[in-house]
């Protein structure tokens, strides 16, 4: 087979619709009668014929809270990590503007929480907004401070 052997492919010609009552489409065109449909530029969105449309048949999800806080979390294996590295010296005190100094947390945030997932072996002060039980509990037992901002 070659390039110069194949042959067009005839295709049947669209029907014309609305050209007399005696060519099948003529008339309403196969709309029928009056409403809506008959209608041009009108198209009943996301209607299945009765069934229950795909938008009332999927559970709702998600909800997007109108006080969105801006809040990041950092656990206490994350700042003994920190200070295993040297980012931040030991002897300063951890707060959020040190650590978006140093581009540990992004500028984004306002506000910290710390949370006690991790152990730590050097004692240090926080200065955060939030903190968990066993956060506070394992800093004071290291012999760190705890400084709480309202």
């Amino acid at each position: 087979m070659k390039l110069n052997m194949l042959s067009a492919k005839w295709s049947k010609s669209k029907k014309r619709v609305g050209r007399g009552i005696g060519s099948t489409k003529g008339k309403t065109s196969g709309r029928g009668h009056k409403g809506q449909k008959s209608r041009s530029g009108v198209a009943i969105k996301s209607f299945e014929g009765g069934q229950m449309p795909l938008y009332r048949r999927l559970p709702k999800r998600g909800f997007k809270s109108i006080k969105k806080k801006n809040t990041a979390s950092i656990n206490l294996s994350k700042i003994q990590e920190i200070i295993n590295k040297k980012k931040i010296l030991n002897n300063t005190k951890i707060n959020l503007q040190n650590l978006q100094k140093s581009n540990l947390i992004n500028s984004k945030y306002k506000k910290l929480k710390l949370l006690g997932s991790g152990d730590i072996k050097e004692k240090f002060d926080v200065e955060v907004n939030f903190i968990s039980k066993s956060a506070k509990e394992k800093i004071e037992k290291s012999g760190g401070k705890v400084t709480l901002i309202k």
